[in-house]
C-alpha cells in the first residue's frame, strides 16, 4: 500500500483517513473515466491519492504543506503520474487547471478550511465536471439542508445555486487518525449548467444571501434593510414577514436579479 507515515498536524486540521473500506467507498465515488482531469484537495498521506492513481494513472493533487511533497512525490513512483501543486487552495485558480475542459474535484477537506474552499470552488463552477468532499457531517447537512429545516443558512443556499448536492455517506471517528472528536460525511456536488444558474450578478447574490441570514431571527424585511427595499421582495414574490430559513433558493435568485433601486 503506498503511503508513509507523517504526524498529522494540529494547526493545518489535519486528520489522515486510514480505513480502507471507507477509502474504497470514496473512490468508487469518484469512480474515474478516462479522459477526467482528477484534482485532489489535500492529498495527506496519500490514502485516497493511490488508489486513485492506481485506478486512473494519473493525478494533480494541491497540497499546502512542505513536508508531505516529496515523501508523496517518492511514494507515486511506479504507481501513475503525480503532480503536485504546492499552494495554499484557495489561491489556486481551478480555471488555469480545467484549461480547455474541465477538472473533477477530491478531498478530505480540512475542518478548519471546508467553507472557504467550498466557496472558492463554487467561484470556478464552470470548470468544475463534480466534487467529490469529505467533510464533517454537520457542514454536510448544512450544505445539503432544504427550506424550513434548522440547519438550512448561508452555506446551503450558496452552494445549492449553483450546485446540485447529495449527502453519500457517513465516515465514524474511527476510520482516521487521529480521530476527529465529530464525525466525517462524504458529499458529491454537481455544479449545475450556466444557463440554469441564472444569477446575473454573483457578488449581488451573495451580498443579498450573507445579509438575509445575517440576523436569524429578523424578518427579510428587517435583514435586508440596508440590502434590499420591501418592495424589492414583494417584487421577488416573498413575504416581507418571511425569515430567511423559510426561503428557497430560487427565491434569493429572484431578489437578488431585480434592478437595483436608483
Amino acid at each position: 500500500m503506498s503511503h508513509f507515515k507523517a504526524p498529522p498536524k494540529k494547526s493545518l486540521g489535519q486528520h489522515f483517513l486510514t480505513d480502507r473500506s471507507y477509502i474504497d467507498k470514496i473512490v468508487m465515488a469518484v469512480n474515474p473515466q478516462p479522459g477526467d482531469r482528477l484534482v485532489e484537495i489535500g492529498p495527506g498521506q496519500g490514502a485516497i491519492t493511490f488508489p486513485l492513481l492506481r485506478k486512473h494513472g494519473e493525478l494533480t493533487a494541491i497540497e499546502f504543506d512542505r513536508d508531505l511533497i516529496t515523501p508523496l512525490m517518492e511514494a507515486s513512483e511506479g504507481v501513475g503520474r503525480l503532480t503536485i501543486v504546492h499552494k495554499n487552495v484557495l489561491d489556486v485558480d481551478f480555471g488555469k487547471l480545467a484549461g480547455d475542459g474541465k477538472i473533477r474535484l477530491v478531498g478530505n477537506l480540512p475542518y478548519n478550511l471546508s467553507s472557504p474552499i467550498l466557496f472558492h470552488a463554487i467561484e470556478h463552477a464552470a470548470s468544475i465536471h463534480d466534487m467529490v468532499f469529505m467533510l464533517q457531517k454537520e457542514v454536510v447537512d448544512r450544505m445539503a439542508a432544504e427550506p424550513g429545516s434548522k440547519v438550512y443558512g448561508r452555506l446551503s443556499v450558496m452552494l445549492q445555486a449553483y450546485c446540485r448536492v447529495d449527502s453519500l455517506f457517513v465516515v465514524p471517528p474511527g476510520a482516521f487518525r487521529p480521530p476527529p472528536k465529530v464525525d466525517s460525511a462524504v458529499a458529491r456536488l454537481v455544479p449545475r449548467d450556466a444557463s440554469a444558474i441564472g444569477i446575473a450578478h454573483h457578488r449581488r447574490f451573495e451580498e443579498v444571501v450573507r445579509a438575509a441570514f445575517g440576523q436569524r431571527r429578523k424578518t427579510l424585511r428587517n435583514a435586508l434593510g440596508g440590502t434590499c427595499s420591501t418592495e424589492q421582495i414583494e417584487a421577488a414574490g416573498l413575504r416581507p414577514d418571511a425569515r430567511a430559513e423559510q426561503i428557497e433558493v430560487e427565491g434569493f435568485v429572484r431578489l437578488a436579479n431585480l434592478p437595483a433601486e436608483g
